[in-house]
């Protein structure tokens, strides 16, 4: 079982988007999810995913895009939802770093994805930055006692909101952020994360681990990451690959179909 890419972004490799591919499965990467920050691209996305029979796509609005997307119903993703290439919903959340939509409106379209995975049992995707609290509260509003599953992707918050999402069931998804000289918080609030609740992720294009830093990242990047993570653990890079993979197939079970 190879290395499993939870979170990239493969719309963004127009120009070589075969080459990324084909390198992604030489460095062992056996499965890859495209994921679809605008609701009125999923098309673009679903074909990505429809042309490879190892890589899936999720549906939602990035918080940077839910104004632009504000009409977007809970019908439409539903719908969209039952394409059999999608496996999640999202990336959906809060993003008050940048407060590219205004706080109010990513909060509401943050609330529906999360009744659009409660409808469908697909897994919840969520973006959070400098958003811990609300992040942590609408969670618990709209999902506690529910059955919400779904992931903290690109994990960068405080151990308050790791444990938060621990308590109700969420996975954390490291990305390229672990391997930064700066990012020991990060390092220190993974060794305490349970091995069985581990994801790893590129987060692709962005966010190049080191020793890639400085250059676009690629899912074949992904084994920095994962390196990093069985260091952090104290465990093989096999066996944290083996482990991640097992997690996602559990989390992502639409993809082990």
């Amino acid at each position: 079982m190879g290395l499993i890419d939870s979170h990239c972004h493969l719309d963004h490799f127009a120009e070589d988007r075969a080459a990324v591919i084909a390198r992604a499965r030489a460095a062992g990467v056996s499965h890859m999810v495209t994921i679809c920050t605008r609701v009125r691209r999923f098309a673009e996305i679903a074909a990505i995913a429809e042309a490879e029979p190892d890589i899936s796509c999720t549906v939602g609005t990035h918080p940077h895009q839910a104004a632009e997307e504000a009409d977007v119903a809970l019908a439409e993703l539903l719908e969209l939802a039952r394409h059999p290439k999608v496996v999640g919903i999202g990336e959906t959340g809060l993003d008050y770093y940048y407060d590219h939509s205004p706080r109010d409106v990513q909060q509401a379209a943050f609330r529906m994805h999360i009744r659009a995975c409660l409808e469908t049992g697909l897994p919840l995707i969520v973006h959070t930055r400098d958003a811990d609290d609300d992040t942590a509260r609408i969670l618990r509003e709209e999902g506690a006692g529910q059955g919400l599953r779904g992931v903290l992707h690109c994990f960068s918050s405080g151990r308050a909101l790791a444990e938060a999402g621990l308590e109700m069931g969420f996975h954390i998804s490291l990305s390229g952020m672990v391997t930064f000289g700066k990012a020991e918080e990060i390092r220190a609030i993974v060794r305490d994360v349970p091995l069985d609740r581990l994801l790893v992720e590129t987060d692709a294009p962005y966010l190049a681990p080191t020793p890639m830093r400085g250059k676009r990242n690629e899912p074949a990047f992904i084994v920095h990451t994962a390196a990093k993570l069985a260091e952090i653990k104290g465990i093989a890079p096999e066996a944290m690959a083996e482990a991640t993979a097992a997690n996602f197939r559990r989390l992502f079970d639409r993809a082990a179909a």
